[in-house]
């Protein structure tokens, strides 16, 4: 019998790092001489591997200028992160989640838009790394939509489409899960509006995340 996963993403529905994002991008691209889009434009793209980002927000640039920039948001991230100012804090409720999905048997995965070591520095930080069977980043994959960071975590799970649940904030999150054949949970506490995880194939939407788990029991029962 194939094992049940629950994939998450990371910005957005484990943690709140909207701001960092927005800073380290607000430097990077006055940084580049260039016009620094809205915070709430900023916002929508989080989830994206970080080139394809970039070229969401700034789509008049050239690719070697969107390269570029991407190097430029990396160093002001990590100079952020040495001076201090990096708070990606867990939003209420995800470790009660976390151990309910747990006593529940289901194993945890994360899929991101995130690096190795970024994802890694901010797992280890609220110490729930281990707690992952699988953990799935840009740094092996192509950017969200698309279905191989899910595909690759269930595999490593044991697991098959039909028990694999992705738990996330973004559109693309929802549309990664209908690609790879899983079934989407929204998390409307993130950095989408409901109506466009719906419209992106959620199979429902969390008001909270503890609204996840109801939504999770509800799928398996049905």
């Amino acid at each position: 019998m194939a094992n049940r996963l629950a994939i998450f993403d990371c910005d957005g529905t484990l943690v709140d790092s909207g701001a960092n994002i927005y800073a380290a991008l607000k430097v990077s691209i006055e940084r580049n001489g260039l016009e620094v889009p809205s915070p709430e434009a900023c916002r929508r793209i989080i989830g994206l591997s970080l080139v394809e980002a970039i070229a969401t927000l700034l789509p008049e640039l050239a690719a070697e200028r969107r390269l570029g920039l991407a190097e430029d948001y990396k160093a002001a991230f990590m100079a952020m992160r040495s001076a201090g100012r990096i708070e990606e804090p867990l939003f209420d409720g995800v470790l009660d989640l976390l151990d309910a999905l747990e006593d529940d048997g289901w194993l945890l995965a994360v899929a991101t838009g995130k690096s190795d070591r970024g994802l890694k520095h901010c797992l280890d930080t609220h110490g729930i790394h281990a707690r992952f069977v699988s953990l799935q980043t840009a740094d092996r994959h192509p950017s969200k939509p698309h279905p191989s960071m899910v595909e690759q975590a269930i595999g490593d799970a044991g697991a098959v489409p039909g028990t694999t649940i992705v738990v996330g904030d973004t559109s693309f999150d929802m549309a990664m899960a209908v690609n790879a054949r899983a079934a989407g949970i929204g998390a409307a506490w993130g950095y989408h509006d409901v109506s466009e995880l719906i419209e992106a194939g959620a199979i429902g939407v969390a008001e909270t995340p503890a609204d996840v788990l109801t939504l999770i029991r509800s799928h398996v029962d049905g």
